[in-house]
Formats: C-alpha cells, structure tokens, sequence
C-alpha cells in the first residue's frame, strides 16, 4: 500500500450487492410516463446482505399477505434465471432484466440523412434553451469526493453550502433533507456535487455496466492522454475501460479521438478525452500549461435516440450538433462492454457542455433507468438546463407527457444552488434534468 495514497484511492470500497429475488424486495410497478410527480414508495433495497430496507416491516403486511409474499418469493426463487430476470421489473435485479422497449415509432436507419432521422432543431421547439450551466451527481462522502476531484483531476472548489427546508425537500421530492452542496469549476464548466447529510439513498449497484440506462458521465478534456492516465494511475483510480483507448479511422466522424473511463470513489463514471486536432471545439486546442481542461459534455444512455429526441430537441430545444456510430475493438473496450455498437448523437445549447445521447444498437442487455431512483440514491446525475421560464417549460413537459419529480416549480429562497427557482424532471429513460432560470447574462461558448 503507497502511504502517501488516501485509503480510499487504493482499490476503493466494496458496495453491498443485490440477488435477484432476495427477501425483502419489492419489485416496483413500471409506469407510462406521465404529468404527475412521481410517486414515493420505494422499493425495499437491502444493505450489506440483509433484508433491511426503507418499505414497510414485513410484519405491518398482515398474516394473509405474510403468506402471500412468502409463497412469491419462493416461487420465484424456484424459476430458473432467465424465467426469473424476465418477470423482474427491477432494473437493479441483474444484466437483461428487462428487455428494451420498442418505440412508438418505427426506427429510422442510422444511416439516413441527419436531417431525415431528425429534423430542424428550433422549428419545432417548445423550450427556447439557453444553456447548459452545470452537471451534478450525489455523493456519499463531501470530504472525500471534493478531495477526489480538487486533487486528482484539478477541479477548483467554488461554492460550500448547507440546505435545509421545505423547499429543498419539495425540488427533489425527498422529505427530511439537510443537504451538503459544494460546486466546483473547471476551466469554464461546473460540476455541483450533493451529499444528504439527512435521508440518504441507496448506493449504486456494483455490477453497474456502461450500457445500463442510468449510466451518465462527464467527459473532460485532456492536454495530453499519456499524462493524464499517468496521473490517474499515480492515484490508483479505479479502471472502467481496460485503458485509453484511440478510435480509429473506420468511424470517421470520431477518428483520432483518444478517451478512457474509470470510476470516481462512489463508482460514479467519468472519462478524460483528448481531441485529434481536426475535432472538437477550437478552446480545447489553444495553448495551455493545465492537465485538465474543463467539460466538453455529459453522456447518457438511452433507449431510443428518437424518443429522448422529442424531449431534448422538440420540447426543450436542443440542435443536433453532430452523430457517429462508433463499432469495433476500441469502442468495445472504452464502454468494457463486448460487441458494443453505438449510435452517438450530440446535443447543443447555445452555451454550456454538450449533452451526448448513447444508444446501444448492440448489446440490447442494458438495464432500465431505476423506477423508484430519487436525488439522494447515489446512481443520480441531474443536468441543469437555463430556460427563459421555468414556468413555461414545466407547462411543456407536462403538455409531452414527460414526468415531474419536483410537483411544480420551486422558489428557493437564496442562491446557494446557482439559481432561485427551479423545477426537476426526467427525460423519457429516467436521467433527471433541473430546468432553472438564469441569472445575469448567458454567455455562448459553443
């Protein structure tokens, strides 16, 4: 063991692990996207190989329903695996539990015209988005995770805040919340990391893969992939893909690009890119002594890129900045997912990080995005998009048929989230995106 390592960055933690079937599971009740908020009951998640969860006592059920959920339970612990998986809906259950749901609409080919698959940006908009203003995720542990980020990635700590109060409980939709918000800065993009120092959640699956639906990352750029990775190894930070990885001239609209993933100390997915000098924005090619240069994007994966279409660009809209199907070796081994295929379409708001939609043409195993997911479980990202009106946006979710998790816009009563009135939603996979208002002038960067 390196002395001059935290422990936390020599291997990481072991998270408690879930069994398809195990006592004291609830298996949620998927739901059609709707206007409603979400609803709170949750299903009964154990912790460190016990039952223990946040449902109801087993004894609360009555004895009729005692012998019900027991004979269930048995039933289904006596399926074989495949049988058992497909008649779990819950996401968390095991790789292939639930099987991707077909679209509405049928597929248009990949390689049509962007502009037939797709369409015009701004026409069709009910949202006139403005920027991107920042991407965040929970976290189990500030001290740690701002340690993490300051020192090993070179992010710079901006804002430290403790919240409490009913608005706060009522834009996340969690009861009982006292809230630790630190935002950092990079370059000239922030990533805002919350830990709930009361009611917290779940931890996030340990056999979370890059294709599962709740899967959401940031990419941040790099001077120079060799160093970078060095720096990364020198702090025994977790691997996610096998190594750095260079896509090659088979994928054209991604060739030369160099990226890696690896894990934060909760398990949260983030990747280093470098740009080949032909691609990407011209800021991330000046002159610069910085290791690590801001963030390019956040990734999400989705189940079909036309439906998170209809969200990102016709209600909020988002332009299509560019596509590209990534394939072969390269790809397979940054996701560390075997015969990955990918259908890649980037988003744009006039300024801000892009937002990058993952679809997985191949493999088909991914897991849906968890029914019952809230802010404090720590597989939550949430993306803050500035709107001209949060009112008016939230009209518009509501008129797609999207669902809420905020009961309607929140007025908070300071600006220690960046913003003073806001409202949380998901897109049509679960990935849940903060609608805010701005505050002073929106400045382009892309």
């Amino acid at each position: 063991m390196n002395a001059l390592v935290p422990e936390w960055l020599q291997g990481g933690r072991a998270w408690p692990r879930r069994k398809v079937g195990e006592s004291g599971v609830r298996v949620p009740v998927v739901r059609e996207p709707g206007i409603a908020p979400e609803r709170r009951d949750r299903a009964a998640l154990p912790e460190n190989g016990s039952s223990r969860g946040r449902g109801r006592p087993l004894a609360a059920l009555g004895m009729t329903k005692v012998v019900v959920a027991l004979l269930s339970a048995a039933t289904f612990a006596l399926l074989p695996p495949s049988a058992a998986t497909a008649q779990s809906t819950q996401p968390w259950a095991g790789r292939g539990a639930v099987p991707k749901q077909p679209s509405a609409a049928a597929p248009m080919p990949a390689d049509a015209p962007a502009d037939a698959r797709h369409g015009t940006a701004d026409a069709r908009a009910s949202v006139a988005v403005q920027a991107v203003a920042m991407v965040g995720l929970t976290v189990s542990d500030m001290d740690r995770s701002v340690d993490f980020y300051t020192k090993v990635l070179d992010f710079a700590k901006v804002t430290d805040d403790e919240l409490l109060g009913e608005p706060y409980e009522a834009l996340g939709g969690v009861f009982g919340v006292r809230l630790r918000v630190v935002r950092l800065r990079l370059g000239g993009e922030y990533l805002q990391l919350t830990e709930y120092l009361a009611s917290p959640g779940r931890p996030a699956p340990v056999d979370a893969h890059s294709n599962d639906r709740w899967f959401q990352h940031v990419a941040i750029i790099v001077r120079d992939m060799d160093s970078a990775y060095a720096r990364l190894r020198s702090f025994k930070v977790r691997h996610a893909s096998t190594g750095p990885q260079r896509l090659p001239e088979s994928i054209p609209n991604a060739a030369g690009i160099r990226a890696f993933y690896f894990r934060d100390p909760d398990g949260h997915p983030l990747e280093i890119l470098q740009f080949p000098p032909d691609k990407g924005d011209p800021k991330w090619h000046g002159p610069t002594d910085r290791l690590f240069l801001g963030i390019d994007h956040t990734a999400i994966v989705v189940a079909d890129t036309r439906a998170s279409l209809a969200f990102y660009r016709d209600v909020l809209g988002f332009r299509v900045a560019g596509e590209s199907m990534n394939f072969g070796t390269e790809q397979a081994h940054l996701n560390n997912v075997p015969g990955a295929r990918l259908h890649i379409t980037g988003l744009r708001a006039p300024a801000g990080p892009g937002i990058e939609l993952l679809e997985y043409l191949t493999p088909t195993d991914g897991r849906p995005y968890p029914a019952d997911e809230r802010p404090n479980d720590l597989v939550h990202w949430q993306t803050s998009v500035v709107v001209p009106n949060v009112a008016a946006a939230t009209e518009a979710v509501r008129r797609g048929k999207f669902r809420l998790i905020s009961a309607a816009p929140v007025e908070l009563p300071d600006t220690a989230l960046g913003f003073s009135r806001g409202v949380l939603v998901r897109d049509p996979d679960g990935h849940a995106v903060q609608l805010i208002e701005p505050q002073g002038e929106v400045h382009a960067q892309h």
